[in-house]
């Protein structure tokens, strides 16, 4: 069996841009790998992700939205991840069920064992080999998110840049919280760094993970 490697954080906390450089690194050392994304990395997913992050889409309720996130997950489970790490793939995923319990558990109010059940159905029972959290204060985050969506000419912030602070303060939190709660598997970086020394430090955790697969 492959890795299975997620990449978390905050919006614009840069894990977009670190598991593209974290793909080269595995490349260098010719290391199989898959970069994927959820919602996303599926048709369905990638049809999902559309009305998930739709400014129009403003009404969908918790409960909803939860669900939405779990038809990705399943379909993007059964077909992309499990058979790539079947193959022994790395597997680098730019979120995962990580992210389902902090927006939709702490960010949205919905019950956390509720979440949890419904994410090891999802997931199959999968969990990452290893969590990397990308993490910097959130009015950073946000300043970025909003510079990027200058840059691609976009007009407006997702449905959840557009959240109010409370909301991604919720979410920085929760993502601490979990670390807190499973040590062994998280790793968290101060993602207000330069793009270059974070990288050095996601390549020193891809090494550590290989090391231990020794």
């Amino acid at each position: 069996m492959g890795q299975f490697i997620t990449f978390e954080g905050i919006e614009g906390s840069g894990k977009t841009t670190q598991i593209r450089m974290a793909g080269k690194y595995l490349k260098r050392h010719h290391i199989p790998f898959l970069i994927t994304s959820e919602p996303g990395g599926t048709p369905l997913g990638r049809k999902i992700r559309k009305i998930l992050l739709n400014r129009d889409s403003y009404g969908i309720c918790a409960e909803a939205e939860v669900l939405l996130f779990s038809a990705a997950r399943v379909q993007h489970v059964r077909d992309v991840i499990s058979p790539a790490l079947s193959e022994g793939k790395t597997v680098l995923c730019d979120r995962f069920s990580d992210s389902t319990l902090v927006y939709q558990g702490l960010g949205r109010g919905l019950d956390h064992d509720f979440i949890k059940g419904l994410n090891d159905f999802t997931s199959a029972g999968l969990k990452p080999d290893l969590t990397i959290v990308f993490d910097l204060p959130i009015e950073i985050g946000l300043r970025r998110a909003m510079e990027r969506m200058r840059l691609a000419v976009s007009a407006a912030p997702d449905r959840f840049e557009g959240e109010d602070l409370e909301f991604h303060r919720k979410i920085r939190e929760g993502y601490l919280l979990l670390a807190k709660q499973e040590p062994e598997r998280f790793r968290i970086i101060d993602s207000a760094k330069d793009v270059i020394s974070i990288n050095r430090e996601v390549c020193s955790y891809l090494k550590g993970i290989y090391a231990r697969k020794t």
